[in-house]
């Protein structure tokens, strides 16, 4: 037989455990926000729990009553938290109208008209009104890709869903699944759904150490101090687009760029302006490339450009964008600005590249080089020396 008081207890312990280590989350990730809804839904959910408790005590409806309105409360929080996981703004109006709605249903219905169906309906729609509005979030969220916990949390709350169902139609048939009958009906219930609760949590969990490993992944292919992406992103993104271009055929190309004068500019006005340049020029250059090109900074004062899609000629035409920029801004300068000037390597894959993005870059720095050679602030592209035939060295010829 189980024991309903007991169960409840079991239901205070638990969550007030799972409250305390999402405190923990809190304190330690305060820019994680969601995880403060999850805290308040496991205390404010325990604190519902015990007063719920103290009816068993006290012959009175208003614990009952305060009773539920933890519990309705604790629904509206974890649903807040998952509106918050997914940066959604929280739906605070609709969620204070269900509550108040719900608990204004229980108090009529239990102490206006001592209706048990009545009072279950308004508390289960209090319950798993909130939830249901968060399960799309859960199983479509708009970045397209479902966490495997917010994948385990849509499937407990579609089966808490199913548990609300269930006993709203044993109700309705003449059964009494409320916490005032106490029987065993309501313990099984109250069981299942104590295990329900702390899976869900379980869910909630798992979907923020997905955030969290995500966010890491993330600075691991960062530059610090630019915000761009590293030489590792950069290589990660090369092998991908030489395989890609080896299979389709399609080139793409690449610019490597270097500040001139660099080490200049930190000799005589110090490293903080240093990097306050590189970090100009980032701005520069992001505002003459396309959507799906991609800025990196490989070290020191040099930075690569991936193109997809882009023949050798549309590189040097984005090339010589960036360029004009920097010179228009260097012209600009006046005072204590420092002006910035870059050279430019640009290189097209082909076939003898193959797979291997290390002698793509090599091609962009031997244009490079001859850029400086030139005299800097310009740029150059990657010509391969002509065959020694004399048929191929004429069309190469009539071709330029």
């Amino acid at each position: 037989m189980l024991n309903v008081p007991t169960l409840w207890m079991v239901f205070v312990v638990n969550f007030s455990a799972l409250g305390l280590i999402w405190a923990y989350v809190t304190r330690s990730y305060p820019k994680f926000e969601a995880a403060r809804y999850w805290m308040a839904s496991a205390f404010v959910g325990a604190a519902g729990a015990m007063t719920a408790l103290v009816r068993m005590f006290v012959d009175s409806p208003a614990p009952l009553v305060v009773g539920a309105a933890g519990i309705i409360a604790a629904s509206c929080l974890a649903a807040m938290g998952i509106q918050r996981f997914y940066d959604r703004p929280v739906h605070l109006r609709l969620m204070i109208a269900t509550g108040v709605a719900s608990l204004a249903g229980v108090v009529l219905f239990k102490i206006a008209f001592d209706q048990m169906q009545l009072r279950m309906l308004s508390y289960t729609v209090g319950q798993g009104l909130p939830l249901v509005l968060s399960l799309r979030l859960l199983l479509s969220p708009p970045e397209g890709r479902v966490s495997p916990g917010a994948r385990l949390s849509g499937i407990v709350i579609l089966t808490i869903i199913a548990i609300f169902v269930a006993r709203a139609v044993g109700n309705s048939l003449g059964g009494d699944f409320s916490a005032v009958a106490g029987g065993q009906g309501h313990a099984v219930m109250v069981l299942a759904l104590l295990f329900l609760s702390m899976t869900l949590n379980f869910g909630f969990l798992l979907m923020a150490m997905d955030r969290l490993r995500n966010e890491v992944a993330d600075l691991a292919l960062l530059d610090d101090l630019t915000g761009v992406a590293n030489r590792r992103h950069l290589l990660q993104r090369l092998s991908e687009e030489c395989a890609r271009s080896e299979r389709s055929g399609e080139p793409f190309s690449l610019l490597v760029i270097d500040l001139d004068g660099f080490k200049t500019i930190n000799d005589t006005h110090g490293h903080a302006a240093g990097d306050a340049c590189l970090q100009h020029f980032t701005l520069m250059a992001q505002t003459r490339l396309r959507p799906g090109d991609m800025l990196a900074r490989t070290g020191g004062d040099e930075f690569c450009v991936v193109l997809p899609s882009s023949s050798m000629r549309e590189g040097a035409l984005i090339a010589r964008r960036v360029l004009e920029v920097c010179r228009q801004d260097a012209a600009g300068c006046s005072g204590n600005d420092i002006p910035i000037a870059i050279s430019i390597g640009v290189a097209e894959w082909d076939r003898g590249i193959g797979q291997f993005p290390d002698r793509l870059i090599a091609h962009a720095d031997h244009a490079l080089y001859a850029a400086k050679k030139n005299g800097k602030n310009d740029l150059a592209v990657y010509d391969p020396a002509p065959p020694l035939s004399p048929e191929p060295v004429e069309a190469a010829r009539k071709f330029a």
